[in-house]
């Protein structure tokens, strides 16, 4: 298998529409994420674990289409179904939209790393898609760190 390289960058997300198709429990944690980031989100779910109802996005309870895709420039699919992830994501490439498919690395244009937000300052730390754990491990005691020292700034 092809190793994986991914160019770690931030996004300008700024007014910019995200779609994410799911609703599941893998769908409710990149919600999670994504919520601290941006209000501008849809998700599209024929059902919605609980939580979803807290998060400041728009819920869409459908089975996803193509349709949906119109005027989004990312989209997180995490549908728990393999074969309409990659359905999506082959739409996606046809539509020129960036895409990250949940649990599965090799069909992302993107992957969303482990994450410290404080204030203005954001660490990502990422294992190009090779070990989540780690990543999350990392940005912990990072974000640790970054702690003791706003608290020794203050």
């Amino acid at each position: 298998m092809e190793r994986l390289q991914f160019l770690p960058i931030c996004i300008n997300i700024t007014r910019k529409n995200i779609l994410l198709v799911g609703g599941g429990r893998v769908a409710f944690h990149k919600a999670s994420v994504l919520s601290r980031f941006t209000e501008n989100v849809r998700v599209v779910a024929p059902e919605f674990h609980t939580g979803f109802e807290l998060l400041p996005f728009e819920r869409v309870q459908k089975v996803y289409e193509p349709d949906d895709l119109a005027g989004f420039f990312l989209v997180y699919i995490c549908t728990g179904s393999e074969r309409l992830n990659r359905e999506i994501k082959e739409e996606c490439a046809r539509q020129g939209i960036l895409a990250s498919v949940c649990d599965n690395p090799a069909l992302c244009d993107f992957t969303s790393p482990a994450v410290h937000k404080e204030g203005n300052v954001t660490i990502a730390v990422s294992s190009n898609a090779q070990s989540a754990r780690q990543s999350i491990d990392i940005r912990n005691r990072i974000g640790e760190l970054v702690k003791t020292e706003v608290i020794k700034l203050q």
